[in-house]
């Protein structure tokens, strides 16, 4: 078949993976139009740091992500437009993109690190040092005056 135009099969049903990856209401998986779709993300730690990777391919950094950090939640948000290009087939997601991430401590805002490269987002996140253990001894002082209330 060298040289010959490639064929596109029409059929009057919809391949299963077209009918069953829509997103129809009322059924597992239907979002609104004005919904975020969710970042995969894994967070790991270790070192001293948490690091947060969230898997944004095609992203801007300097223009379509953003980052916020608040208390011990940090939220990554992304934008990606859809092309103005015809398409035949596309299997890309475009809209809003959020994901909010708690972590067990509070997060320190200035020190907070983040890069993009292969379209993942890496964020670099310091713990805080340990805080000493909660459980401690009270010395017990005596006191010459006998305490109110009772009779020496």
């Amino acid at each position: 078949m060298a040289g010959g135009k490639v064929e596109r099969r029409h059929s009057l049903f919809p391949d299963f993976n077209d009918w069953f990856n829509r997103e129809f209401p009322g059924l597992p998986g239907w979002r609104p139009a004005t919904a975020a779709h969710s970042i995969p993300v894994e967070v790991t730690s270790g070192d001293g740091v948490y690091v947060l990777r969230a898997e944004l391919p095609g992203m801007d950094p300097d223009d379509d992500i953003g980052i916020t950090v608040d208390d011990n939640l940090i939220t990554v948000s992304a934008e990606h437009s859809e092309s103005k290009e015809d398409k035949e087939h596309s299997e890309f997601r475009y809209g809003s993109f959020r994901r909010t991430v708690r972590l067990p401590v509070t997060i320190p805002a200035d020190d907070v690190e983040a890069s993009y490269a292969d379209g993942i987002l890496t964020i670099r996140i310091p713990m805080p040092d340990q805080e000493t253990t909660s459980v401690r001894t009270v010395p017990v002082k005596r006191t010459d005056k006998p305490a109110e209330g009772t009779e020496s």
